[in-house]
């Protein structure tokens, strides 16, 4: 399925000689970004490429299943060896994030790079005078969207079913196994396609939200049962988790992944929240329905950023401080909830 969102032809002139090519992803890496990456990095290894993959922090068990995930560099483990990379690069891909900042630790690292860099993307608000070539759009489900009309662009008949299985955890993941941010005719056209190739859907859905630690699934429990706070006037829920309560259920990555959209799940509410301590700050998930635009909420008050809908950001006062600074926040936003 050629979608033709973009013209890729002069990226694709660039890659006809073999090159050095680093992939990058943001912090905290989601399945999208795990899945554009590691999607990528099969094709261009097919195409004669030699290929690295750095995330700078550790991403979640329930994506270790994924092909060629052994292949990744986490830059908090191996910083002399990724900081040569960024050095050595001939071109650099930032996947599935909007500026170099989103790289946290690695981001200073990826700035001074001299090599040629790519954005793929698709959030709002890309830092275009930081990349040489700029693929980002807003209108689509996941980053490994944009780099499968990339690959369907440049050489299709390299997409197999490893790659193909890549792409699908990508889109999966980012749409809640598509109950959000897939109403385009382009998501499901390509899902056909990736089914085509052979992929088992019910695997990859299975490997990826079915497969909680016992103390994950008490840790929702606790979660649910005693940290949900509900707002209703302001249709607003949220949930918060400290250090403390975190470590009581042996705190993996990833463990609180779609946490908060259980809140969001609650009949008549449109705002929902995910607060969890970190070691020097609070790190804050938003979702949303409908009209109201988390992105510009977490922006303006949190640091952050992301989507309409669905956001994140960061503070770094006390979790009470944090707290009553958003519940302070919500009258400004009545009549938009």
């Amino acid at each position: 399925m050629l979608l033709n969102t973009f013209n890729f032809s002069k990226l694709k002139d660039l890659l006809a000689t073999k090159k050095k090519i680093l992939l990058t992803s943001h912090t905290n890496p989601d399945g999208d970004a795990l899945g554009s990456s590691l999607a990528m990095y099969h094709f261009l290894i097919l195409s004669g490429h030699e290929v690295n993959v750095i995330v700078p922090t550790r991403y979640p068990d329930f994506l270790a299943w994924m092909p060629g995930q052994e292949k990744i560099l986490i830059y908090e483990k191996s910083k002399m060896l990724c900081d040569q990379l960024f050095e050595s690069s001939d071109i650099i891909f930032s996947l599935d994030y909007n500026a170099p900042s989103r790289l946290g630790i690695a981001s200073e690292s990826c700035k001074k790079a001299k090599g040629i860099k790519v954005l793929i993307d698709h959030h709002i608000e890309p830092d275009t005078d930081a990349y040489n070539f700029v693929f980002s759009t807003t209108k689509t489900s996941s980053t490994s969207e944009i780099v499968y009309e990339f690959m369907q662009q440049t050489n299709p008949a390299l997409i197999n079913k490893t790659i193909a299985e890549c792409i699908y955890t990508g889109i999966l993941t980012d749409t809640g196994s598509f109950s959000y941010a897939c109403n385009y005719e382009s998501t499901f056209r390509i899902v056909a396609d990736l089914y085509k190739l052979g992929i088992d859907g019910v695997s990859i859905n299975r490997h990826v939200y079915a497969t909680f630690s016992e103390n994950r699934l008490r840790l929702l429990g606790y979660a649910l049962s005693e940290k949900l706070k509900v707002i209703s006037k302001y249709a607003t829920a949220y949930i918060s988790l400290s250090i403390d309560e975190l470590n009581r259920f042996n705190y993996q990555v990833g463990d609180t992944e779609g946490l908060v959209n259980y809140a969001l799940s609650i009949k008549g509410i449109k705002f929902a929240a995910l607060f969890t301590e970190r070691e020097n700050k609070i790190r804050i998930s938003f979702r949303s329905v409908g009209s109201f635009s988390v992105n510009s909420f977490a922006a303006k008050h949190f640091e952050g950023g992301g989507h309409k809908n669905a956001a994140g950001g960061d503070s770094f006062l006390t979790m009470d401080k944090t707290l009553e600074k958003f519940e302070r926040l919500l009258p400004e936003y009545r009549e938009q909830l």
